[in-house]
């Protein structure tokens, strides 16, 4: 029997991952991916079709269906993937609710456009009529209170109760997506479980919304308990720790690790440091080319931060800013930008 391998890319907001967590509930063998609008749409779908074709060598026996939910695609993007999808053997499904994609949507069997119903609760139709998903209508009742607040259905009994959700989406930014997009996209399925348990409660968008920041403190605690803010430092510090040979770079003589819009840097960075002693510096940069730089008393980072950002502080604790600074959705790229950066400072 052939099995089937879903690679699945969604939006970034509530309904985007609503989409995933119900076909992460349904399949196996899924990859997730996601994307805002813009470029970064088909950098993802780049990102696919190069997996499909890594995997394709052990893939005798699967066949692989690129999903697609809660985006719309231009008509040259279609093009593409479509072009893609064939050269590569993959099949192709687009669900969707965007005006903007109708032109797209007409020329395309696979691309299935309905703006009467939220993304969620597209997917949720459709696996049930194409994978037999939830027969016991379990999902049902938080796909609604979705449904109702991503088409403003504000008659809804579950309007309220989306709302809330809404907003622990939105607000979930203690990982950063682009460095770690696999447990940032655990972390906000983690959330939308709990609002599923939740959704019969009395007075359930109260008690979600008192309960929020415990949630999150349950996902990050991984021993003993702390505030939040020092919770989510150690957590991503492990993450740094545990993938720090794909994030290092070069300066002159020193050895550093490169995060991404990270953040709370004295916490993480200092930690980091401890934790890994074989490194010289820490380095954060955002997308807009800002950086702050950590060190261990193994080297004076704000003499790092004259020379490559204009920058300075203290020979601990510095920062700066890279001009012409060139962003990107692939943190591959922005550590491959930024080594080839800092070799050219160390000439």
């Amino acid at each position: 029997m052939i099995k089937r391998r879903i690679y699945h890319l969604s939006h970034i907001d509530l309904d985007g991952y609503s989409c995933q967590y119900l076909t992460t509930q349904c399949f196996d063998a899924i990859k997730c991916y996601n994307a805002n609008y813009g470029p970064e749409v088909a950098a993802r779908l780049e990102e696919i079709i190069l997996e499909i074709e890594q995997n394709a060598p052990n893939m005798t026996d699967e066949e692989s269906l690129i999903l697609i939910t809660d985006l719309n695609l231009t008509t040259k993007e279609a093009n593409w993937i479509e072009k893609e999808a064939l050269r590569i053997g993959a099949k192709l499904q687009l669900l969707d609710h965007h005006a903007t994609g109708a032109t797209t949507a007409e020329r395309f069997s696979w691309y299935l456009l309905d703006t009467s119903r939220s993304a969620t609760q597209i997917t949720y139709d459709w696996l049930r009529k194409t994978s037999g998903f939830d027969p016991d209508y379990t999902f049902k009742t938080i796909v609604q209170a979705i449904n109702a607040i991503d088409i403003w259905l504000s008659n809804d009994p579950l309007f309220e109760y989306g709302k809330v959700m809404l907003g622990m989406i939105s607000g979930a930014k203690e990982i950063n997506r682009i460095l770690f997009p696999k447990q940032d996209r655990a972390f906000k399925l983690s959330l939308i479980e709990a609002a599923k348990q939740r959704v019969n409660e009395a007075d359930a968008p109260i008690r979600l919304d008192d309960e929020l920041h415990q949630i999150k403190k349950t996902f990050f605690r991984l021993a003993q308990n702390d505030t939040k803010d020092n919770l989510v430092a150690f957590y991503v510090t492990d993450l740094l720790s545990a993938d720090k040979e794909r994030l290092t770079v070069q300066y002159q003589t020193y050895k550093g690790i490169l995060a991404y819009n990270v953040g709370n840097t004295s916490i993480i960075g200092n930690t980091f440091l401890v934790n890994n002693p074989e490194y010289d510096f820490y380095m954060d940069i955002n997308f807009r080319g800002h950086f702050s730089l950590r060190s261990n008393n193994k080297m004076d980072v704000s003499k790092m931060a004259e020379h490559i950002g204009n920058g300075g502080g203290h020979p601990n604790a510095s920062g700066g800013k890279i001009e012409n600074y060139k962003d990107s959705f692939v943190y591959a790229q922005v550590r491959e930008s930024i080594q080839q950066y800092l070799n050219e400072k160390s000439l």
